[in-house]
């Protein structure tokens, strides 16, 4: 595997993100890669504030549009302090969530502009793209039970729906970077199935 490679893995709440990047990472550690783990919202100090505010079932009175910009800023302060300093080491990021998740959540899920997102997240990211996405799909009913209920958490079956329905029209679109993954199972038969797919790609 090359080395400065960005990998991130997208699914609904639930779906087995942390478990699979730890796998993940544990696998890249012993092949004598250094790895970063990270998360968003939340993957740095500054992250950990705007996530707290993004998740916290209290804020009701929360747009669509505050939504999509929080999470905006988190990814830009994300990209700037931990993702791209990494890559630029050598490194290789394995980062649950980037900006597909933003179009599934709040495009796909709440309906709002595609290409409005796309836009603001490119400012936000210097238009950084993963190499790789490793997309863990599985019924958003069976993966929701296993989540803490936070304020996206409590959004409806009928949302999370379109959410998966969103995830894989991208994954569709961009068979060159996604790997659709069953998330099904035990995790270490995830696991295995999660390397099947990158045979090639970046093993």
């Amino acid at each position: 595997m090359r080395k400065g490679l960005f990998i991130t893995l997208e699914g609904v709440d639930g779906v087995g993100k942390t478990t699979q990047a730890l796998l993940l990472k544990a696998h890249f550690e012993q092949q004598g890669h250094e790895v970063v783990h990270t998360a968003e919202p939340g993957g740095t100090e500054l992250g950990k504030k705007i996530r707290q505010l993004l998740l916290d079932p209290s804020h009701k009175e929360l747009s669509p549009m505050t939504e999509i910009l929080l999470y905006a800023a988190d990814r830009a302060q994300h990209v700037h302090e931990k993702v791209r300093p990494a890559l630029a080491a050598g490194k290789t990021v394995i980062c649950e969530r980037f900006v597909d998740s933003s179009l599934a959540y709040q495009g796909y899920g709440l309906g709002l502009e595609l290409e409005a997102i796309r836009a603001v997240n490119h400012w936000a990211t210097g238009g950084l793209v993963p190499d790789l996405t490793i997309y863990l799909d599985a019924d958003p009913a069976f993966c929701l039970a296993r989540t803490k209920r936070d304020r996206i958490a409590q959004r409806t079956l009928e949302y999370y729906s379109r959410v998966r329905e969103g995830f894989l029209a991208l994954a569709e679109a961009d068979p060159g970077r996604f790997k659709v993954v069953s998330a099904r199972g035990t995790r270490e038969e995830v696991a295995a199935r999660v390397l099947r797919a990158m045979e090639g790609e970046v093993l």
